[in-house]
């Protein structure tokens, strides 16, 4: 019976549970779009990815980036459904929300450290993940059009404000302390990905079960991938044309005034303006369709559901696999479809008979236990 009722309640991910809709469905939508999200990551991980053309021999790039920035766009979604989806929280019930998100964002945090003390050639996100849930607590009751325009306001400002700080820091030291490099000059900039929790809560905002909002989703979403892209390919080819961009970090070390090329193209971790647009914009298009897959294929998606319900254990895991393989990163892709296939089985087979996974009912027992009745 408790294992029963783990499955119902319990296809959670790394922060916070996928909500039921009105009808008492699971949005099962949420969990395929965070299995795609970490399964994306091991490919990240364990191919060399290159840089992504209109050749299909290069598509496999299109995980660089983009399956991170993916996973950080449902952490916004999550975060919006366990405070009340389309009705936001308050009062007490407010206070008992932020404390449980407090609570799963310090173990998160440790985890992460733990995982940082393994030294693996992967840069682990789970820090920053927690530093955003952190940052997301103060917008938990604004509605999804003022959401919208803060991240929007993000996305053109975070850029230059993490490219002062990261001047000023790497002047000082070569990363700055912990605080500013979780912020600013890491591989994932806390103060630039905002954007992504932002957009992530705007949508989780939304009627997500309604034909509109999906459709809503899949069309907002792909015209801003197309204009984020777009702009970065256009401003490539007027300030750098022929050059392989590194973003803003590029800037860090420099003195002087500022090459308006740091802040051109769209390439994976440049954290450009463009980048947050369009990528920002490939991840709401990819919940959307998500959403439709998940409802109109339940089986065939449950085992990528059942790997973003046990996010947190899965990635995990995989970075405990790394360090004990002593694997690497390389052109053989066979390495990332072991590691896909084992997290499909192992994940599916966890599930069905037990819910939540290990690391998950940890996170889930002591934010409820701290947040009270």
């Amino acid at each position: 019976m408790t294992a029963q009722r783990d499955d119902v309640e319990g296809a959670r991910a790394i922060a916070v549970p996928a909500r039921e809709t009105a009808s008492g469905r699971r949005i099962g939508g949420v969990d395929v779009a965070r299995g795609l999200a970490v399964l994306g990551m091991f490919g990240a991980h364990l191919g060399a990815t290159g840089e992504l053309s209109w050749d299909p021999a290069t598509w496999r790039a299109v995980v660089d980036g983009r399956s991170s920035i993916l996973f950080a766009t449902l952490a916004g979604v999550s975060i919006a459904l366990i405070s009340g989806g389309r009705t936001p929280a308050t009062g007490q019930e407010l206070a008992r929300v932020r404390t449980r998100v407090l609570v799963r964002a310090a173990w998160v945090f440790a985890i992460g450290g733990v995982l940082e003390l393994l030294d693996t050639f992967v840069a682990i996100i789970l820090g920053v993940y927690a530093v955003l849930f952190v940052l997301a607590l103060p917008f938990l009751r604004w509605p999804p059009a003022r959401l919208l325009f803060a991240a929007g306001v993000v996305a053109l400002a975070a850029p230059p404000l993490t490219l002062a700080v990261g001047q000023y820091a790497t002047g000082l030291d070569e990363e700055g302390d912990a605080f500013t490099f979780l912020l600013f000059t890491g591989y994932y900039p806390a103060a630039v990905w905002l954007a992504f929790v932002l957009v992530g809560l705007a949508v989780g905002r939304s009627d997500l079960g309604a034909p509109r909002v999906r459709a809503a989703l899949v069309a907002g979403g792909t015209g801003a991938a197309v204009l984020g892209y777009l702009g970065g390919w256009m401003s490539t080819r007027q300030l750098a044309p022929g050059q392989d961009l590194d973003g803003i970090e590029a800037g860090f070390g420099a003195s002087g005034p500022w090459d308006p090329a740091w802040f051109a193209g769209a390439q994976p971790h440049t954290s450009t303006t463009f980048e947050v647009v369009g990528s920002g914009g490939v991840a709401v298009a990819v919940i959307g369709v998500c959403l439709v897959v998940a409802d109109l294929l339940p089986r065939l998606a449950y085992p990528l559901a059942s790997v973003g319900a046990l996010a947190l254990s899965v990635y995990t895991a995989q970075i405990a696999a790394i360090w004990l393989l002593e694997a690497d990163s390389s052109d053989d892709w066979g390495l990332w479809a072991r590691f896909t296939l084992t997290a499909l089985v192992l994940a599916s087979a966890w599930r069905w008979p037990l819910g939540r996974g290990p690391l998950e009912r940890l996170l889930t027992w002591s934010s409820r236990r701290a947040a009270g009745p």
